[in-house]
């Protein structure tokens, strides 16, 4: 990548962003390192990575990196032969336990890991043997323990009790009044490592004893006892003995880590690469942003794009397209209108995609992974080099043209100012054509008219322009494709004040071609603004048609399955009393049959089988006539406000209107208004149609529960389903529900009570109390 590029851009401030989410001095050095690559297998592998960070991190609710040290120079010491100190060991051991809690945290864990991140978390080696030897053997930065081994625990044990018999035997001198007089001051103290008393000048013959040292003044002697001389001198030896164990321990613990250190080196390297993929995972949450699309056929596709510099509460997102059609956008509008913001925008995005970054925008932006990307953007004169403005930007466009090629990615703001417009519009055209022909992405700015007719009549080169408000005389800072822009020079001026006569002077100083154009351009603005508007309206109602559309399908699909299922229930229920009847009658029958053997005179007795049978098919007809009667022809006609019930879907419903001649009429079913025909109508007699209208209702409360969980939606998710619930209770009958949504970051809470405050069946609603969810649960009274 171009290095004065990612200056023009400050992408060094991102680096630093991301530098600042590193938790280790080696993450951050790659965090500052961080480069662009052309090479779009690299690209791919590094956002894939990002993207598991992200998910990882969404998951697990935090990041799992541990705090560990850079112990480079350590191990290269312990590598060498080197003794490692108490605090170095204990810099080692802290880094060890970090990459194991760390590999612990992502191979152990309950969160899914991608393969990036596992293939890493595979490379930290553990060494818990070591770690605890350090850990036990190590008390400080300053000591080594006594339990580092039993020789080192006897010489301080020794030693403890040397310095006790040494300053008892000092302290019976200070305390004797033999040496009362010839004492500076009755205290112990040391010199050279043994302990001393401070002694008179005049009386230095009446202590003997070793002189260690003396006052500045020379009026005090410090001398060592010869009573403590032997005390001391075995106090050095054990000091002596106690330095050669404590190294010993410390050369034993230093080269328990040299079989170790080309794995420890590769531990290092991959908690430095996974601190630098969790810290690029924290600053795309940080940014709001998501990951890109890379996309093959070289299409630029920016939507909603936030400049990360811009305060995210000011920013105006831009939605930017580059490839296909055309390949070349020049954008115009008034300065300051956010041309510049917005080449910036499409250039760092572009850089930050091939650093494996994700971008600030809206799901589906799309990049391509260019091979250079190039940008003359700012005023780079130079007093030193004799250079004014459009020498600058002319040195700048020749070393462009020779580097950039067809999947270059070219930024140009102000093409071809800082000379005579005429000369400048025309050099701007002809380095704007031969990007073209090179096959470069281009983005330019500027304010010529000869640039924005030779879009609006060139093939694969489309305008853009910048929004301004004539009345505010702000800039919207939104971006427009497909129309140029104006300067609007003459309505700033005039709502600034300028008198009219100058102004109409200036218009009729224009070139008559010019003027027109600037006509057209308004009047496309105008009807630009209309389109937009009624495109929004259309977009809306389009989008009511299509949840009312999908309501109905829903009601329909759900209607036919409880259709199919009251009717079936309904033929189960005559079939069973056909059977019954059938069983009734046939023991009567046979009741006959053995009456019949047993006396003599037997006609009444074949009468009365004879009506048994006919009465079981009168039965059998008039309970068929039941079912039947669900298939039939229908009624004749119906009057308004008359129940009937609905054949196709056993419902039942209230007439609306009189059938007209064809027999159609218009009935409500719930919330819904059919139109119909007289053969669809039934009337509502019968036990069979009692029992199917129950059934029907049944169904209805069944399918409406006391409480909705949302939990895990988002807000639009969430709001569809509430509005089809509340549909369901409503007509089920219920009086109070529950929608429970969570409490998380309160987003998902506050879009559905946004949304309860209009919705016609709600009558009041209100936050849970404790025991009900409390704020994870909002209770809706139904109207």
């Amino acid at each position: 990548m171009n290095q004065k590029t990612l200056n023009i851009l400050e992408f060094d401030r991102v680096r630093g962003w991301l530098a600042e989410e590193c938790r280790s001095v080696m993450g951050q050095e790659k965090a500052r390192a961080l480069t662009p690559s052309a090479n779009a297998l690299d690209v791919a592998a590094w956002q894939a990575e990002t993207l598991e960070g992200v998910n990882y991190a969404e998951a697990a609710g935090g990041l799992p990196m541990a705090v560990f040290s850079d112990i480079r120079e350590e191990v290269n010491k312990a590598r060498i032969g080197v003794i490692l100190q108490c605090g170095e060991l204990l810099k080692v051991s802290a880094s060890l336990r970090g990459a194991r809690t760390t590999r612990d945290a992502l191979l152990k864990g309950d969160t899914q890991v991608g393969p990036h991140l596992t293939e890493l978390a595979g490379q930290l080696v553990v060494l818990r043997d070591v770690e605890n030897n350090i850990e036990r053997c190590i008390e400080n930065e300053d000591r080594v323990a006594d339990a580092a081994s039993s020789d080192l625990a006897n010489i301080r044990r020794r030693m403890a009790a040397c310095h006790a018999r040494i300053k008892q035997q000092m302290e019976s001198i200070i305390r004797s009044a033999q040496y009362r007089d010839i004492l500076m001051d009755a205290i112990v103290t040391m010199r050279a490592g043994r302990y001393v008393v401070p002694v008179k000048q005049e009386f230095k013959s009446r202590l003997p004893g070793l002189v260690h040292d003396q006052s500045g003044s020379g009026a005090t002697l410090f001398i060592e006892p010869m009573a403590a001389v032997n005390a001391n001198n075995e106090l050095k030896e054990l000091e002596a003995a106690e330095f050669e164990e404590v190294k010993r321990i410390l050369r034993m613990l230093t080269d328990s880590l040299r079989p170790y250190a080309k794995q420890i080196e590769w531990t290092l390297e991959a908690l430095a690469q996974l601190d630098f993929i969790f810290a690029k995972a924290a600053l795309a949450h940080r940014m709001n942003a998501v990951a890109p699309i890379l996309s093959r056929d070289g299409r630029l596709d920016i939507r909603a794009g936030r400049h990360p510099m811009i305060d995210p509460t000011k920013v105006v997102p831009i939605t930017l397209r580059l490839g296909g059609e055309f390949n070349t956008l020049l954008i115009t509008g008034p300065n300051t209108g956010g041309k510049t913001v917005t080449l910036k925008t499409a250039g760092l995005f572009a850089v930050m995609t091939q650093a494996g970054l994700h971008l600030p925008a809206q799901e589906g932006t799309a990049l391509p992974v260019y091979d250079g990307v190039y940008a003359d953007i700012g005023d780079e004169q130079s007093i030193e080099q004799s250079l004014s403005t459009f020498s600058s930007h002319m040195r700048s466009l020749v070393d462009i043209l020779q580097q950039a090629g067809p999947h270059s990615l070219v930024l140009l703001d102000e093409l071809g100012a800082g000379t005579d417009p005429h000369e400048g519009a025309a050099l701007a055209v002809a380095i704007v054509e031969q990007l073209k022909q090179y096959g470069c992405s281009t983005l330019a700015t500027t304010h010529y008219s000869e640039l924005k007719a030779y879009a609006l009549s060139t093939p694969g080169v489309e305008n853009a322009s910048m929004e301004f408000n004539i009345e505010t005389l702000q800039p919207t800072y939104r971006l427009t494709m497909g129309i140029p822009g104006r300067s609007n020079a003459f309505e700033i001026s005039q709502r600034l004040g300028l008198p009219k006569s100058i102004i109409d002077n200036a218009r009729s100083q224009m070139e008559q071609g010019v003027t027109r154009f600037e006509d057209v351009l308004q009047s496309a603005e105008y009807h630009k603004e209309v389109a937009k508007r009624e495109r929004e309206e259309a977009e809306a109602l389009n989008h009511e048609i299509q949840i009312l559309h999908n309501r109905i399908d829903a009601e329909k699909n759900k209607l036919e399955k409880q259709r199919a299922a009251v009717l079936e229930d309904a033929r189960a229920q005559a079939q069973k009393l056909i059977d019954t009847a059938r069983r009734q009658s046939d023991d009567v029958v046979r009741s006959l049959k053995q009456l019949k053997k047993t006396q003599g005179d037997s006609r009444d007795i074949d009468r009365s089988i004879q009506q048994a049978r006919d009465q079981m098919r009168e039965v059998e007809k008039g309970l068929r006539g039941a079912q039947e009667d669900e298939d039939g022809a229908g009624l004749e006609t119906v009057s308004p406000g008359e129940t009937v019930l609905l054949r196709d879907s056993q419902l039942p419903a209230t007439v609306l209107s009189a059938p007209d001649e064809r027999g159609n009429v218009t009935v409500q079913a719930g919330i819904m208004k059919l139109n119909t025909n007289l053969k669809n109508l039934a009337r509502g007699k019968g036990e069979v149609k009692k029992e199917i209208r129950r059934q029907a209702r049944e169904f209805v409360v069944r399918a409406a529960p006391a409480e909705l969980d949302i939990r895990g939606m988002n807000g639009e998710e969430g709001i569809m389903e509430v509005d089809r619930y509340l549909d369901e209770a409503f007509r089920a009958g219920r009086k109070e529900v529950s929608i429970i949504h969570g409490k998380g970051t309160g987003k998902l809470r506050q879009s559905v009570q946004d949304y309860l405050r209009h919705h016609p069946h709600v009558k009041s609603f209100r936050l849970g109390v404790f025991g009900e969810g409390e704020m994870g649960v909002t209770v809706v009274e139904i109207k």
